[in-house]
This record gives C-alpha cells, sequence and structure tokens, in this order.
C-alpha cells in the first residue's frame, strides 16, 4: 500500500455552538490541512496519483473555505464547522473528485492551530 500526503492551508472564521464559552463567540483560524491519499498499485508512470492532480482538486476545495465565514455555507447547514467536521467534509469532497475507484482518500487532518488538530480516517 502507497500513502501520498500533500499540505494546503486556508482562514476563515467560525463560531462554534455547545462547545467552550469561548469557542462560541466568533474567532477565526489559520488552518493548515493535510490530505492522504492511497492506493495498492502504481500506474504505468510508477506513482500512485500525481501530486499535481492531488493538489489542484485540494485547492479548488480550500477556495471554496477560504477568507468565509464557515457556519454561513450550505456544507456546514445544520454542523458546527469544527475541525472535525471540515476534516470530514474535505474528505468526502476529495473522494468525489478522483476518478479511480483504486484511490482513496485515507485520512484528513485539519490543524486548527499549532497544537490542535483533528483527523478524519476514511476506512
Amino acid at each position: 500500500m502507497f500513502e501520498l500526503k500533500v499540505i494546503n492551508h486556508f482562514s476563515a472564521a467560525h463560531q462554534l455552538k455547545l462547545v467552550a464559552a469561548k469557542c462560541e463567540n466568533l474567532h477565526g483560524h489559520n488552518w493548515k490541512i493535510e490530505v492522504c491519499v492511497k492506493g495498492e498499485k502504481l500506474n504505468d508512470a510508477g506513482v500512485v496519483m500525481d501530486f499535481g492532480q492531488i493538489k489542484k482538486y485540494v485547492s479548488e476545495i480550500m477556495t471554496g473555505l477560504d477568507h468565509k465565514f464557515l457556519n454561513e455555507l450550505e456544507w456546514f447547514k445544520g454542523a458546527n464547522p469544527s475541525s472535525e467536521i471540515i476534516a470530514m467534509k474535505i474528505a468526502k469532497e476529495l473522494q468525489g473528485k478522483i476518478d479511480d475507484p483504486l484511490i482513496k482518500v485515507s485520512s484528513v487532518t485539519a490543524w486548527e492551530s499549532d497544537d490542535a488538530c483533528a483527523t478524519y480516517r476514511c476506512f
């Protein structure tokens, strides 16, 4: 099994409900997003998937989140835009962009600060 990882960033504001009191206030983060994609086989070029293609897909997803108030996005309708939910939504969106059924998103990690992150593992 091979696993590829790409990293991207976005900045956005959110407001969490039913969490610690200060998190219920409007605030923002500079998120670092780590995306891992896995595959068992290499293509004719000797790669699972071109890094450039993964980066393109992730960049498209980040564009929809960057400099936004996450609570107002359709993605988070009825859900707290927590790091956990952000990681899960990115994983599902990215998997929908990958057209090879043998290549799977294995995990997405959303770092909301240098010392706090949430990882969504896809099984």
